[in-house]
């Protein structure tokens, strides 16, 4: 019994605490290329507050320490920053327009047999199955010729309906673009607004609502978006201009006796008022929904008391809560229908749980218990693995407040193999999601690959339609306009020429830019820790010795910026480099290993040269990551030999505890720190062997055959 009540002590201790007080966090977001301010940007905390950019770009929010914030816009990638202090944000972007996807061409084998209507209507009949297989079709029907603008517009729209199907929101909105691209058509013009809702781009939703909103459009066009603004108000907190939308939906639904909109309507005008604080008219709205839902049995209506009930949840109102569950349980097996997903609120194993849940917080334990093994039960049948552990922890807990530790530790026990099979569960469908990701990259790859080739066919159509009509004229004519397309076409080729001449320099000139980048980029760990060593000598009063290191490492710091500017630099300079890093890193950790550095007789060490600051990462990998782990005291052994008249071999060899078991022992924050010194090493290397031919050749493994100690050997070649 005590081991029980321990485990579940642990268990609770285990369950994410209560975060700190809310703090006022405020930024910025800048065009990185501009420099100017990007005013309308949402700006939101994850399950907290949401507010936008103001005309000169900046914003001011409310979080906690460890919070997430999200920095989200159609014009840029979806940011994500860990709220860490009240220290101001800057964030800076590049607009989505400046940046050009570079696809590989898919060969495709298309059934020219088959009509353009039946790929979209095999695409409609199979997307819910596998969404994959859809675009696939839509693929396949694009590629059929002559098609009008407006069957391409009807398969873009498709696309995008099985974008937002498969919660493909930013590609929907693309998809739906293309196609209001080439027919404009309301209706898709409300889908996109819609996708832009999806996607929590609620500016542009809501520009693109009012904008609708001036147009003439149908009844139930009207009620769509005059709803769809109202919530995308909600969503951005400004709830009473969401009330007076969702008011003016309803009163123009008030004569069509729509029952189940004004009770979607009403629901969603207390979850309003909910958000602001009022009660009194929260509840108001609440019952007005539940008495419009009492006039018919239908989905909305159970959607209605759930909504009704969730609010009684939060103002501890758990009879009534209980109450309306109950009712909602009868509305399930009446008129809800076997499609409603595990995700879905309308199941019966989330509200058996919600109602145990209720009578628990009443510390009725005998009520809640049967509703918590009809909720795990239901969720078995189901296979709605969460409902099924969230239940199963939470009725062992009963069985313990209650005394009954057996049964207890029993439920217990099938809540940690439920944890385990939820684990297992994520993994695959993390893996599934991402090869579905992969696949329908290459298909939309695809499809605009089709893009570009129907509009390069279209050229040269237009192309032959020209010169039909030149051979219809005089032969003088035709002599000149010949005349005329050869002198063209060498033009064509003169800047072509130019243009991959200006390519060359360009890339040429973006490695020198990258590299000067890389070289400018001295680990800072190293420059870091030797800062906090002359620091506690210091603090030691060890006056002579902060002064000796300090000037080694100025030393050190002079000679690296004096090569800061050099590509390569002579190898007897960078095995002086090499040396004082060495010394300095040993000064530091005498007591972790020795090392020695050999250069042999016969190395001309004046006739290769090598990057500047090549092998300190390998040396800085070989003490911390290697020999720092290690009980004994370790050695170091940096040799510099000479293989051929052409060839120089360079190797860093230490007898740490290996590159495996160096993984193992890192901390969790170590693991989160992402070193660039070694991506840095693999980027300068890339960039020279293209500029410069293959000189440099690297090569890391293990010493000993447990997996030991770590070699390094680097080749150097002459230019």
């Amino acid at each position: 019994m005590f081991t029980c009540a321990n485990a579940f002590s642990q268990n609770r201790n285990s369950f994410p605490q209560e975060k700190g007080p809310y703090i006022t966090v405020r930024g910025s977001v800048i065009d990185i290329e501009t420099l100017e301010p990007i005013p309308r940007v949402n700006i939101e905390i994850t399950g907290g507050d949401y507010t936008t950019t103001g005309a000169d770009g900046e914003f001011r929010i409310r979080a906690r320490i460890d919070d997430e914030l999200v920095i989200r816009s159609a014009d840029f990638e979806t940011r994500y920053y860990t709220i860490k202090d009240n220290q101001r944000i800057r964030v800076e972007v590049q607009s989505l327009s400046n940046e050009e996807d570079i696809f590989e061409e898919e060969e495709i084998q298309g059934n020219s047999q088959q009509s353009f209507e039946g790929f979209l209507q095999i695409a409609r009949d199979e997307y819910k199955k596998d969404v994959s297989k859809g675009i696939d079709h839509i693929a396949s029907a694009l590629e059929v010729k002559g098609i009008s603008e407006s069957e391409r517009a009807t398969a873009y729209e498709l696309l995008a309906d099985i974008n937002t199907y498969g919660k493909q929101y930013d590609l929907a909105i693309s998809n739906y673009k293309s196609s209001l691209k080439s027919v404009y058509d309301i209706a898709v013009d409300i889908k996109l607004a819609k996708a832009y809702f999806n996607n929590k781009n609620y500016q542009e939703s809501i520009s693109l609502y009012q904008s609708l909103l001036q147009k003439t459009i149908s009844f139930e066009q009207n009620l769509e978006v005059i709803e769809g603004l109202g919530d995308s108000y909600k969503m951005t907190k400004e709830y009473e201009k969401a009330i007076e939308q969702y008011k003016k939906a309803e009163r123009i639904t008030s004569d069509s006796s729509i029952v189940s909109i004004a009770t979607r309507l009403n629901t969603k005008i207390a979850e309003c008022y909910d958000g602001m604080g009022n009660s009194q008219k929260a509840i108001s709205s609440y019952n007005k929904a539940l008495d419009l839902s009492n006039q018919e049995s239908s989905e909305s209506a159970a959607r209605s008391k759930v909504n009704t009930a969730d609010y009684y949840n939060r103002t501890q109102q758990f009879d009534e809560e209980i109450k309306l569950r109950k009712e909602v349980l009868e509305d399930i097996d009446n008129v809800v229908t076997d499609s409603i997903s595990n995700d879905d609120v309308l199941t019966s194993q989330k509200q058996n749980y919600k109602i145990a849940s209720a009578y628990a917080n009443q510390r009725k334990f005998e009520e809640a218990i049967p509703f918590f093994e009809k909720s795990i039960n239901e969720a078995a049948d189901k296979n709605d693995l969460v409902i099924e552990k969230d239940a199963t922890r939470r009725l062992s807990e009963l069985h313990r407040d209650q005394g009954n530790f057996d049964k207890a530790a029993e439920s217990y026990e099938r809540y940690k193999s439920l944890v385990d099979e939820e684990y297992q569960r994520k993994e695959q469908e993390v893996y599934k999601a991402v090869r579905l990701g992969k696949d329908i990259a290459e298909k939309q790859a695809r499809i605009r690959s089709l893009e570009k080739d129907r509009e390069l066919n279209e050229k040269k159509y237009q192309l032959a339609f020209k010169e039909q009509e030149l051979r219809e004229t005089s032969d003088r004519n035709q002599q000149l306009i010949i005349g005329s397309l050869i002198v063209l076409a060498i033009s064509l080729l003169i800047t072509a020429f130019a243009m991959y001449r200006s390519s060359k320099r360009q890339k040429y000139a973006n490695n020198l830019l990258a590299l000067k980048g890389l070289r400018s980029q001295m680990n800072p760990h190293f420059i870091f820790n030797a800062l906090n060593s002359v620091n506690s000598f210091i603090a030691i009063n060890d006056e002579r010795t902060a002064n000796k290191y300090l000037s080694d490492f100025s030393s050190l710091m002079r000679a690296v910026l004096e090569n800061s500017e050099e590509d390569f630099i002579p190898l007897s300079s960078e095995i002086e480099l090499i040396k004082k890093y060495t010394m300095l890193e040993h000064f530091r950790f005498k007591d972790k290993f020795d090392y020695t550095l050999t250069v042999d007789e016969n190395l001309k060490v004046d006739e290769f040269k090598i990057p500047p600051m090549l092998l300190q990462p390998y040396v800085e990998n070989a003490v911390w990551h290697g020999m720092r782990y290690k009980e004994e005291k370790g050695l170091l052994h940096i040799h510099f030999s000479q293989k051929d008249k052409d060839t120089a071999v360079i190797t860093v060899t230490d007898d740490g505890v290996g590159r495996e078991r160096s993984k193992a022992m890192k901390t969790d924050n170590q693991k989160k720190q992402k070193s660039k010194g070694m991506g840095n090493i693999k980027k300068r290397i890339a960039i020279l062997n293209e500029m410069y031919g293959d000189r440099v050749d690297v090569a890391i493994t293990d010493v000993f055959e447990n997996g030991e100690g770590t070699k390094v050997t680097l080749t150097l070649k002459k230019n």
